[in-house]
């Protein structure tokens, strides 16, 4: 699996050139997953997002009766766990590889590092996860409305 390739098919890096794509395939570590282990688990530190390059990854989350609760499936060229580059802090879902996955996974620790070498890529790539997580707030915010108790 080729990182830089990764890396390009996803939204998070769009707008980058060949040369942003390779800063932070630098730091890009190449996983596989086989079918049903578990990239992270709900309510553990969050330390890395991880680019989908082939497979798919299911994300659940336990309702208030302990029952898992499918959140939704992630494919190839998607992400999650991008909130972990932000800071670290607990997962809000588990995921777990429904198929044989290959990832790309970028660490928290070598982004900080990476903030202080090449700011501007890192800026960029945070300014593209805070833009496509509040889409995401934004076409959930009826769903969100109900959770919150309004209508």
């Amino acid at each position: 699996m080729e990182v830089a390739a990764s890396l390009k098919a996803c939204p998070l890096f769009k707008d980058f050139t060949d040369v942003g794509i390779q800063i932070f395939a630098a730091i890009g570590v190449p996983r596989a997953f086989p079918k049903g282990s578990t990239l992270f688990v709900e309510n553990r530190p969050g330390e890395s997002l991880f680019i989908i390059s082939d497979g798919t990854v299911r994300l659940s989350a336990r309702n208030t009766a302990g029952e898992d609760v499918t959140l939704g499936d992630v494919g190839a060229g998607e992400y999650m766990g991008e909130l972990a580059l932000l800071q670290k802090s607990e997962r809000l879902c588990t995921a777990t590889a429904v198929t044989d996955v290959k990832a790309v996974e970028i660490r928290h620790a070598d982004f900080q590092k990476l903030t202080a070498q090449k700011p501007q890529a890192c800026m960029k790539l945070l300014m593209g996860i805070v833009t496509l997580f509040s889409q995401k707030v934004r076409d959930n915010r009826d769903t969100m409305k109900t959770l919150v108790g309004k209508t």
